[in-house]
């Protein structure tokens, strides 16, 4: 039995087994929900139980079909706000959207901040996400933002693994910070892929920064989209002197010809979270995932229980 009797996990069509997951990890299920489509393709939400003064959390990753899970979430937010819910907390494990976060030409959208406006008027008045693209987009927000890792899962993994002699690579310079932090958790050095990006969702490799040669690479990236840039990384720091190259991100996102260019390349491992569900067609033998529930679900009690969130990474 639990005891959260004024807490509810509601879940879209994203990712109900995660929302399962989380729940067991809380005690209670997944409370009753419909979300389905009319015949002309609008969304139609129905909560199917009372939410009168709950603490609310919508587990809702924005990936494909980005678009679809976007409007299920907001109209499910609406629909609790309707309902009286006491509080309204958008659990967003991927962000999408979240690469346009600045004008990187003339009239280009920030559809990033879009999208924040877009859930904060629809109800929310909490966000919980896990490893946002850019760390400003928590300012998109005028609600609080509780900003998750998947940093110290993603290393208890490799803890376990015992790897020896190894190297953590950031695939390019923006994902030094990221790199660096898991470097610091597993007590490894650091390496760095200067690349440069031509065009968009097309990479090219520059040179590599750091010692590579003779050593087991750990290649960590917060997306895996293409898998062009991970793909030309390996091959490069093969070609280098690596011994063998291990790739993590925390969102799988996998899209186009990516699992092919995975599966065809030096890469030995490739270690993701499950922030996007992974159809039967994206899975490979190299590909291991690891659950984000655990995480989700202690930082969903403290939010409920005011507590810091921020103790989860100490």
């Amino acid at each position: 039995m639990s005891n959260f009797k004024k807490l509810k996990v509601f879940t879209g069509n994203a990712h109900p087994q995660l929302a399962e997951e989380i729940a067991e990890y809380l005690g209670v299920v997944v409370s009753a929900a419909s979300v389905k489509k009319f015949s002309d393709g609008e969304i139609n939400v129905f909560i199917d139980e009372s939410v009168r003064g709950v603490d609310v959390f919508v587990i809702q990753p924005t990936c494909t079909p980005i678009n679809d899970n976007l409007m299920e979430l907001l109209i499910m937010i609406d629909a609790l706000r309707r309902a009286s819910a006491r509080r309204i907390t958008a659990v967003l494990p991927y962000y999408g959207y979240a690469r346009q976060d600045r004008k990187a030409k003339a009239r280009d959208p920030i559809t990033a901040k879009l999208v924040a406006n877009l859930i904060t008027a629809a109800g929310a008045r909490r966000v919980l996400a896990v490893d946002l693209h850019a760390g400003q987009i928590q300012g998109f927000f005028d609600i609080p933002v509780d900003h998750l890792q998947a940093a110290p899962i993603i290393a208890e993994h490799f803890i376990n693994m015992k790897i020896d002699n190894a190297v953590i690579v950031s695939p390019d310079l923006g994902g030094v910070t990221r790199a660096r932090a898991l470097a610091g958790r597993l007590h490894l050095p650091l390496a760095i892929i200067d690349k440069r990006r031509p065009e968009p969702n097309k990479a090219e490799i520059m040179n590599i920064i750091g010692d590579v040669k003779g050593k087991k690479v750990i290649m960590i990236d917060d997306i895996i989209d293409t898998a062009g840039t991970i793909t030309l990384g390996a091959k490069a720091l093969v070609e280098n002197g690596a011994e063998e190259v291990y790739v993590c991100c925390t969102h799988p996102v996998l899209s186009g010809g990516a699992v092919e260019k995975l599966n065809d390349s030096a890469i030995k491992e490739v270690i993701v979270t499950n922030t996007i569900p992974l159809p039967s067609s994206k899975k490979l033998d190299k590909i291991k995932s690891l659950s984000i529930a655990p995480l989700l679900g202690e930082a969903i009690i403290r939010i409920h229980e005011d507590l810091s969130v921020s103790k989860l990474f100490d």
